[in-house]
Order: C-alpha cells, then sequence, then structure tokens
C-alpha cells in the first residue's frame, strides 16, 4: 500500500470532518501526550470491567454491539463517516475497512474472554502479541528477551486454573492478536493528521460488521431505561474516551514511547479488577502480572 497515496487520500476526504478537530485542537496540544495516554489507561479496562456487571442481562455479544453502537452514534455527528468513506480512494478505504474490521472482531473476542477469564489475564495475553511483532520488525537479543519473560508471566497467570477453558484463551489471544492490529492501524490513521476523522469512520464500519451479530442480545436494554443508560455509559467509557485519547497521544508520541507507555495497562486492569470485580490475585498471579509488565516495558518496537 503506497503510505503517501494513502496518507493525500485520507486528508481529502477528511476536507470537511475538521470540525470535530478544532474543538480538540487547543485542548489536545495543551496538554502533555502522556497524559491523553494516562487517561485512556483508566478508561481502557475501567468501561469492560463495568460491562461485566452487564453480561448477565444484556447477553456478551449484546453488551459488545451496544458499545460498538454508542460509540458510532457518538462520533458520527462529529466525524461525518460517510463522507470520509466516499472521498477516500481505495487504499484508504481498505485501510479504514481493516480498522474497523479489526474493531469489530477485537471487542467482541474481548468480552467472550473476560466472560470466561479474570481481567488481568485477559490483559497480559493482550500484550504478548505486541512484543511478538516487535521482535518480527526488530530483532535483537533484548526483545526476545523481553517476549520469554512476557511469555512466563503469562503462563504463571494461566496456570492450571484456567487452562481447562480453551474457549476463553482461544477468544483471549484473538483479542491480543488482533490488539496488535489495532495499534499498527490505529498509528497508521493518526501519522495521517485526521486520527478522529479516521476513528468515527472506522467505527461506524465496525457497527455495520457487528450489526447482525449481537443485535438480538442487546434488545432486553431497550425496554428497560436504566440498563440501556448503562449500557450507553459502558459504551462512552469503553470505545470512545479511550480510543480518543490513543489518538492525541498516537499523534504526538513515537512508536517506541507508545509502546514503553503500554507496559502500564497490565497494572491498570489488575487494579481495576481488584476493584470493580473483586477479582484479587495471589501472590503468582502477581508475579506473572510483574513479568507481563517488565517485558512490555523492556521490548523494543521495530523502527517507525
Amino acid at each position: 500500500m503506497n503510505s503517501e497515496a494513502q496518507v493525500r487520500a485520507i486528508h481529502r476526504a477528511a476536507g470537511e470532518t475538521g470540525a470535530a478537530r478544532p474543538a480538540l485542537a487547543g485542548l489536545a496540544n495543551a496538554l502533555p501526550p502522556h497524559v491523553w495516554f494516562c487517561v485512556s489507561a483508566i478508561f481502557h479496562y475501567l468501561g469492560p470491567a463495568f460491562a461485566v456487571l452487564l453480561f448477565a442481562q444484556v447477553g456478551v455479544l449484546g453488551m459488545a454491539w451496544l458499545r460498538i453502537a454508542t460509540a458510532a452514534l457518538v462520533f458520527a455527528p462529529l466525524t461525518r463517516p460517510w463522507t470520509v468513506f466516499a472521498r477516500a480512494d481505495r487504499s484508504a478505504r481498505l485501510l479504514l475497512l481493516a480498522f474497523g474490521a479489526c474493531l469489530a472482531v477485537m471487542n467482541c473476542a474481548f468480552y467472550l474472554a473476560l466472560d470466561r477469564l479474570p481481567i488481568s489475564l485477559v490483559a497480559a495475553i493482550e500484550f504478548v502479541g505486541t512484543i511478538g511483532v516487535a521482535l518480527v520488525g526488530l530483532r535483537s537479543r533484548r526483545n526476545v528477551a523481553a517476549l520469554a519473560i512476557a511469555i512466563a508471566g503469562t503462563l504463571l497467570l494461566i496456570d492450571i486454573k484456567w487452562s481447562s477453558d480453551p474457549v476463553g484463551l482461544f477468544w483471549a489471544f484473538l483479542n491480543g492478536a488482533l490488539f496488535v492490529g489495532y495499534i499498527v492501524l490505529g498509528h497508521r490513521i493518526a501519522q495521517t493528521g485526521i486520527g478522529i476523522a479516521g476513528l468515527g469512520t472506522a467505527m461506524a464500519i465496525a457497527f455495520l460488521v457487528v450489526l447482525p451479530i449481537g443485535f438480538s442480545e442487546a434488545l432486553p436494554a431497550f425496554s428497560a431505561p436504566q440498563l440501556l443508560l448503562a449500557a450507553i455509559g459502558v459504551g462512552v467509557c469503553s470505545s470512545v474516551i479511550p480510543y480518543i485519547c490513543d489518538q492525541l497521544a498516537m499523534a504526538r508520541l513515537p512508536r517506541a514511547s507508545f509502546a514503553l507507555m503500554l507496559s502500564l495497562l497490565p497494572l491498570t486492569a489488575t487494579l481495576i479488577g481488584v476493584i470493580v470485580l473483586r477479582q484479587v490475585p495471589s501472590l503468582t498471579d502477581c508475579l506473572g502480572i510483574a513479568l507481563v509488565v517488565a517485558g512490555v516495558a523492556m521490548h523494543k518496537p521495530a523502527r517507525e
């Protein structure tokens, strides 16, 4: 894919979607990118933790549907995704379609994993893939050691207790693989300079992908106003706040710095799991989490 043509195409497509950018530009530039990342780190798992509490009433895929639908509706008037996609050329559309499909399947896999496994384990598995990609793009002893440390930590977390749930582990590893795609594609869109517009378009595509999958499970929420409001709150916390903050951070942070800061997320997930879901880790779990954090912090991502 020709990156220069891709950038030009997306900028043309975003010509009339700048309405969302001026409102955010002042605040985005006033705050350091690290602040945006820290906000994202909190909400990245806070929203999903609250979503787990709603699974019994809405269903796993129904909750994923409501999360993506909420985000798509919030982004639509701000970014006018139909305009972005209509004016994009073939390469730009492929990028947006790939990002949208990635978001849709990743969210579904993430919730299906959370339904069966503790959030700390799902978070740890998410980051093994990021180190693996770094090793492919930049072979070094440092990255080999980082991957080995993170894998050792993940194996400690899996232990015998969760190894008997291959379905849950499948969804967790699928989510981890798609999380790598989210970072790579998200960086490509952020570096074009119209990250929020591209994100809004991708979220609309994600909604179309997930539309037939979780709609039937989401129906009970429409007859219970309190449940619907709670689900909308989860959607905003899960897919609006963290994704916008990621784009604002990615646009100003080198990939190496962003990758280093990702090491905070397994720890954030564990703390939120303790506070919201009462998933208290054992000493072995804490060691496993510490190894994953060390591996993510140690690895060096592929060059831009």
